[in-house]
């Protein structure tokens, strides 16, 4: 078999061009920095490549939640929140485009819910940011390990929390 099959019949690179862009999609949502996204990214698969059959059943459910676990580490993290939020200070051509109080009260409103997310629970967080970054119920419930049939009563508490949070926060 020519080294061109052997690859295309490697079952972690297979399983990579599956599902790379799902995790970084999955960071970047919960980072807003498509670098730190990949880095995120690249740092799920390594781990995964070290500890984990390509072929699990459960393969693509542990991928997605260690994204967001791992994003939400980095969210967490001082340095690299302050490197985030400065690299999404006002853009200036969005600026000149659109109404700057908009823009600014956006970027505030994006902010308040990152914090909010941090003050959640650790599996509450990864609930909304694993539905909110495209997942169907199954594939929350695989990579959370709860029963389908779960994952919409916790995903609504899951809201109700994040919603008093961001609430509290902006009462204050």
């Amino acid at each position: 078999m020519s080294p061109v099959n052997q690859r295309a019949a490697d079952p972690f690179e297979r399983l990579f061009v599956q599902e790379y862009a799902k995790v970084v999609a999955i960071a970047y949502r919960v980072l807003a920095d498509r670098t730190a996204a990949e880095d995120v990214a690249q740092e799920v698969f390594l781990k995964f490549h070290r500890s984990f059959s390509p072929d699990s059943e459960r393969a693509s459910g542990w991928l997605h939640a260690a994204a967001v676990h791992s994003a939400l580490n980095v969210l967490r993290g001082e340095r690299r929140r302050a490197r985030r939020e400065s690299a999404h200070a006002l853009d200036p051509v969005q600026t000149s485009i659109a109404n700057p109080e908009k823009v600014i009260e956006e970027a505030e409103g994006r902010r308040e819910v990152r914090r909010a997310l941090r003050k959640l629970a650790p599996r509450t967080a990864a609930l909304l940011m694993l539905r909110h970054s495209g997942l169907s119920y199954a594939e929350v419930a695989t990579a959370l390990g709860i029963k389908v049939g779960n994952v919409g009563t916790l995903l609504r508490r899951a809201e109700d929390a994040l919603r008093k949070e961001v609430n509290r926060a902006t009462s204050e």
